[in-house]
C-alpha cells in the first residue's frame, strides 16, 4: 500500500518487485543469503473479515511457498525470523478481581449492543481488569488476519525445528514509525489518526476510546529483529516485542492533534467492529531475558516523530477511514 512515493523507500537497501507465491522471485530474494527475516504479510483486522482468499492466500499459502524454498537452502541459511502478531492472542490477559486469579474473558454481542465494552470473566461475570500479557497466553484469534499470522508463526516453527534452521517467532504489538502507509485505511491506528488529522478531519474512535494497545517503535521492532538473527543461543522461540505499557486509543488520537497543534477533538462513534479486542498490551519479559530487549523510544518521542517525517517526506495523505467504514458496515461488520 506504500506506493513508490517519496520518503517511503530506503535509497540503501535493494528492492526486487515479486511476491511470496512466486518460487521464482523467493529464489531470486534468497540468493547469496544466510539469514532471513520473513514480514511479508497482508495486514489490517477489518478487511481480513471479508477478503479471506487474499489473506489466507497471500499470508499462508505464500509462506508456504517462501519455506519451501529455504528448506533447499537450509545448509547455509543460518536463522530465520518471522513476523507474528499480538492479534493472535485476541483479548489480552485479564484477572478478576473477584475471583481472585487471571481468567479468561468475554465480550458477548449483548453486553456490546448495550455499550458495555470491558469484558467480564467468564466464570463470575465480573468486569476483568487487564494485565500485561505473556507468551504463556493461550491464543483466541478474533479475526481473519489473526488466524493467518498465527499460522505463519508456526509454519515457521514447525520448518525451523525440522530442517534444523534456527527459529524465531516475535510477536509485534503496535508497530508505528516513519515510512508506515498513511493512506490504508487498515494500516496501524496511529497512521490511521494521522492521515485525518493532515485532511483537516477529526479522528474517528471506535467504542469510547479507552481500549488499550502497546505502541512500538519500529526502529525497536528493527533492532528485536537483528538480535534474534545474531543471537546464537535462542531458538524456537516466541517473543513479545513491545513496550510493556498499555496507551489508550483516545490518548493517541489526543497526543497526534496536540503535536499537530490541530483543534480536533476526536470522534467518539460508540460502536464496535468485528475482529477488535479491548485490551492487550505485552509482557517483555522473556525479550529482556533472551535477547536483553529493552525498548529505546518512548510514545511521545516515537509520535513526534512520525509527525516530523510526515511532513518533511511524503505526500498529502488521502484518507479512505469513512469508506473504510461504509464498508465494514455494508457487510455487518460494524454494530
Amino acid at each position: 500500500m506504500h506506493g513508490d512515493s517519496e520518503g517511503h523507500r530506503n535509497d540503501e537497501a535493494e528492492y526486487l518487485v515479486g511476491t511470496v507465491l512466486d518460487a521464482n522471485a523467493v529464489d531470486h530474494a534468497l540468493e547469496g543469503v544466510d539469514r532471513v527475516a520473513h514480514l511479508a504479510a497482508q495486514v489490517g483486522v477489518g478487511q481480513s473479515m471479508y477478503d479471506l482468499q487474499r489473506y489466507v492466500r497471500d499470508n499462508c499459502l505464500g509462506t508456504a511457498v517462501f519455506l519451501e524454498r529455504l528448506a533447499e537452502r537450509r545448509d547455509r541459511i543460518g536463522s530465520l525470523v518471522v513476523a507474528a502478531s499480538m492479534s493472535s492472542y485476541g483479548e489480552g490477559l485479564y484477572f478478576c478481581p473477584s475471583c481472585g486469579a487471571n481468567r479468561p474473558v468475554e465480550r458477548t454481542l449483548e453486553q456490546l449492543k448495550e455499550q458495555r465494552w470491558e469484558p467480564v470473566c467468564r466464570v463470575c461475570g465480573t468486569v476483568a481488569e487487564a494485565r500485561p500479557t505473556p507468551e504463556s497466553k493461550p491464543l483466541e484469534c478474533d479475526s481473519v488476519y489473526a488466524v493467518t499470522k498465527r499460522d505463519q508463526e508456526e509454519l515457521c516453527l514447525c520448518m525451523g525445528r525440522a530442517y534444523g534452521i534456527r527459529t524465531v517467532a516475535l510477536r509485534f504489538f503496535n508497530v508505528y514509525g516513519p515510512r508506515q502507509s498513511l493512506s490504508n485505511p487498515y494500516t496501524g491506528v496511529a497512521a490511521i489518526f494521522l492521515g485525518r488529522l493532515l485532511n483537516d478531519a477529526a479522528p474517528l474512535v471506535f467504542e469510547d476510546g479507552q481500549q488499550s494497545r502497546d505502541f512500538v517503535h519500529v526502529s525497536d521492532i528493527t533492532r528485536a529483529i537483528e538480535l534474534s538473527l545474531f543471537s546464537a543461543e535462542v531458538a524456537d522461540v516466541k517473543v513479545n516485542i513491545g513496550t510493556g505499557t498499555g496507551t489508550s486509543v483516545l490518548e493517541v488520537a489526543r497526543t497526534l492533534a496536540e503535536q499537530l497543534e490541530v483543534e480536533a477533538e476526536p470522534e467518539i462513534v460508540s460502536r464496535f467492529r468485528h475482529g477488535d479486542i479491548r485490551h492487550c498490551f505485552a509482557d517483555i519479559s522473556l525479550a529482556r531475558e533472551v535477547l536483553d530487549f529493552e525498548p529505546q523510544v518512548s510514545f511521545a518521542d516515537g509520535m513526534r516523530e512520525l509527525i516530523e517525517w510526515t511532513r518533511a517526506t511524503t505526500p498529502p495523505a488521502e484518507d479512505r477511514v469513512e469508506a473504510m467504514r461504509d464498508e465494514l458496515a455494508s457487510r455487518g461488520l460494524v454494530l
